[in-house]
């Protein structure tokens, strides 16, 4: 469902963005198993996944290996920290930068964000997906937990789904930080408005009917602030 929803929309900038056919240059930071990685490179774009956790990157490795040869070659994989892309990367390297389910893991994302700007062309997208501080009491609260539901107004740090804790981030911050470092922000979805407390199960047997209704209301004030998860999209100046 998440992934699903965030490659919806994210096409939906690109699309808006770039013209069709174009091959893109698109840096994936903290790929995971590489779900949005080789599905851009199966449409055609130029793919390098930056990511710090070697497991990880065993995996996605063995799933890029898995490819036809013309995707495989376009995939490049680094293991490094996405704190550190101006180390590995140029500025204006890329067209976009995708940078999903990590801020969530470090103290403050001020730093790394402006370093993935830097290495965006000029017009490029970035990419974001963040857990939502602003509405951190809405699980525990449609789940029962009245505590927690509580707790959460206080703060902005959480347990996620695999146990591990994690820190959220309010829009109205990001969208400060994105103006400062000169990739303002231009659109912004919600992203598991109905459906956070179900398991996060792949687009695979998910009604039409709701899909459709996650999608709508990730678009739709005021449902989408609301959302678990933010998906801001910034553009370089």
């Amino acid at each position: 469902m998440r992934q699903e929803l965030v490659a919806r929309q994210l096409d939906e900038q690109i699309t808006a963005r770039f013209p069709v056919g174009r091959r893109l240059r698109i840096l994936d930071v903290g790929p995971g198993q590489g779900t949005q990685a080789l599905r851009l490179a199966r449409a055609g774009h130029l793919i390098t996944g930056l990511e710090a956790d070697p497991e990880m990157a065993g995996v996605l490795c063995e799933a890029v290996a898995a490819e036809p040869e013309g995707i495989r070659e376009r995939i490049t994989l680094i293991e490094g920290d996405g704190r550190e892309a101006g180390r590995h990367f140029g500025p204006g390297t890329f067209d976009v930068v995708l940078c999903h389910g990590v801020l969530m893991y470090l103290p403050e994302p001020d730093a790394m964000v402006a370093g993935l700007a830097r290495v965006l062309a000029p017009g490029g997208l970035l990419s974001l997906l963040v857990r939502n501080a602003d509405a951190l009491a809405m699980r525990p609260a449609l789940q029962g937990d009245w505590a927690a539901a509580l707790a959460a107004f206080a703060g902005d740090t959480y347990t996620n789904r695999l146990g591990l804790p994690a820190r959220a981030d309010r829009r109205a911050d990001l969208t400060t930080t994105l103006s400062a470092i000169g990739a303002p922000l231009h659109a912004w979805y919600g992203v598991r408005v109905f459906t956070d407390t179900a398991p996060d199960d792949a687009v695979d047997g998910v009604p039409d009917e709701l899909l459709a209704a996650e999608e709508l209301a990730g678009r739709t004030d005021p449902y989408r602030a609301v959302a678990a998860l933010l998906h801001l999209c910034g553009v370089r100046d």
